[in-house]
């Protein structure tokens, strides 16, 4: 047969609880990438060449090679060093480290477009840097990139299955062993895609719910 119903619904509950890694993986990725980012943006954007230089270079190494390669580096090559982390924190730091190069430029973006005069007011009110930055910058630089934001949100869902080349039991790796047991692999994969497509949809749905609350928000 060229599909197998009852095969298929066998396998969707082992691939249900897979996905439930594969969640995991990307918002915990996710987060980092935020966090991250906004700090590769804020070092981008100082005035020490050195901390601009230094965070650039960096950024833009990491931008131009594969995440698969950042995923072995860090899961086969650090070891060496003395940094022994297991497969599922290796594959999560990497998909972080590598979506905050691409979310600090959504950041940087959202920041330089805030009027100068929004600066200049601050010191005239005498305001700290950091006040300036927390209270009267970002409030108003995020909004407008939310759906950047959430855009490579979606992506970095759809990368998690290069996890599989390190062996962590996401969606894509438990499809294969569960394809491997009995050379059926149509229903697990054909599953997999599926279990993606709902995600996506979902976290795009959430995405435009959230931008739709924040212009809101931005109204009032």
């Amino acid at each position: 047969m060229f599909w197998d119903w009852d095969y298929a619904f066998d396998v969707l509950p082992v691939l249900a609880k897979a996905s439930i890694v594969t969640i995991q993986a990307t918002l915990a990725g996710f987060i980092l990438a935020l966090v991250l980012g906004l700090v590769f943006a804020i070092m981008r954007m100082s005035r020490n060449r050195a901390v601009t230089g230094a965070t650039t270079a960096v950024v833009e190494f990491i931008r131009s090679t594969p995440l698969l390669i950042q995923i072995f580096f860090i899961y086969f090559v650090l070891p060496e060093f003395g940094i022994v982390l297991d497969a599922f924190l290796a594959g999560t730091l990497a998909l972080g480290i590598h979506y905050a190069t691409y979310c600090s430029e959504v950041y940087r973006a959202g920041i330089e477009a805030i009027p100068r005069g929004q600066w200049e007011a601050a010191t005239a009110l005498n305001l700290s840097p950091a006040t300036t930055f927390k209270d009267i910058i970002i409030p108003q630089a995020i909004p407008p990139v939310v759906p950047a934001l959430g855009n490579y949100l979606v992506a970095l869902f759809k990368e998690t299955p290069l996890l599989s080349a390190i062996a962590v039991l996401e969606l894509m790796q438990t499809a294969k062993i569960l394809g491997s047991q009995n050379f059926r692999y149509i229903e697990p994969i054909t599953l997999v895609g599926v279990f993606f497509l709902i995600f996506s949809l979902i976290a795009s749905a959430a995405i435009r719910c959230a931008e739709r609350r924040l212009s809101t928000i931005g109204k009032r």
